[in-house]
Parts: C-alpha cells; structure tokens; sequence
C-alpha cells in the first residue's frame, strides 16, 4: 500500500498550540506529515528559520509524543509545490482559524494546483478552542510581557522571554 505523504507548510513564527492540533488532525488524512517551514516569506519573521524548525521539533517531542514517529520538520526555501514534489507528498494541509481566512487560503490553493495539479489542499479548521490564536497576536502579547502560556507550548513560552527581554 502507498503511503500518503502530506505537506503542512507555514512560518511557524512561533508555532502555537492551534498549530499542534492542526498537526494532530491532519494525520487522519495521512500517513506522514511533513511539517514545510518556510525560509522564503514576505513576513518578518522573529524567528531565523533554524530556530522555528528546532522549536516546532522540540514541541512535538513534548506534546505529540505518540505520533512524532509520522512527521518530519524540514525548512525549504523556493516554491512550496517544488518542495511538495521533491518530497513525494500529493496532499498540501492548510489550517483555517476563521472565515476571513478561507478567501486568501482558496487562493493559494487555486495558484498550488494550476502549477502542480497532484496537489490536492485539504483545510482543516482549527478546533473551537484554538480558532482565535494566531502566531502575530502572541508575538505581541509577549513583546508586551503578557501572558502567552495558554496559547502555546513551555518551550515557546521560553524561547520568546529570550527573545524579549533583551
């Protein structure tokens, strides 16, 4: 039988408990999921791309420990879908928080399949409880010496104080 390989590609800049449910719905749809952290971004990351893919790694060690032997956490740079080719993966899992994401979501997945049509996007809403959390909100609460701990995990919690209280 055939494995199907998904791609979950993102920023991650930090990656927050919503995305840790997104990563652990998504493998209903998939035998292994490839956690894509993306280098090339109009976004300023905080972040420098080794640094979120060692705290996306260290996250699932300690949140997702019964599932991490079915993902992978790789950087890529250049197009998402060269990089979904290169890793044999036909399936592209994109998270919704509300509403107001779908229209740029569908549109990336428009643009993705007319330039590979392999591809096929998947949306998985976030669960009720981790709609509302986006990674730019907590990066401001924590610039602002809020509270984020209940938005993501110890270690990010950690890793933005280092970041902040320079």
């Amino acid at each position: 039988m055939k494995l199907k390989t998904a791609i979950y590609p993102g920023t991650f800049d930090p990656i927050t408990l919503g995305h840790l449910d997104v990563i652990r719905r998504s493998l209903a749809v998939c035998d292994k999921l490839i956690i894509a952290v993306a280098k090339d971004t109009p976004k300023d990351t905080l972040f420098s791309l080794d640094e979120r893919v060692t705290m996306i790694k260290k996250d699932i060690e300690e949140n997702l420990k019964d599932i991490t032997g079915q993902i992978e956490v790789i950087g890529f740079k250049g197009l998402l879908v060269d990089f979904a080719d290169q890793n044999k993966a036909t399936i592209m899992i994109r998270g919704l928080r509300a509403v107001s994401d779908f229209e740029y979501e569908f549109q990336l997945a428009s643009m993705n399949s007319r330039i590979n049509p392999k591809i096929q996007t998947v949306f998985i809403p976030a669960s009720e409880t981790r709609q509302f959390i986006a990674s730019n909100l907590v990066k401001e609460v924590a610039r602002l010496n809020g509270d984020v701990s209940q938005f993501v995990s110890t270690n990010t919690v950690n890793e933005l104080k280092k970041v902040f209280s320079k």
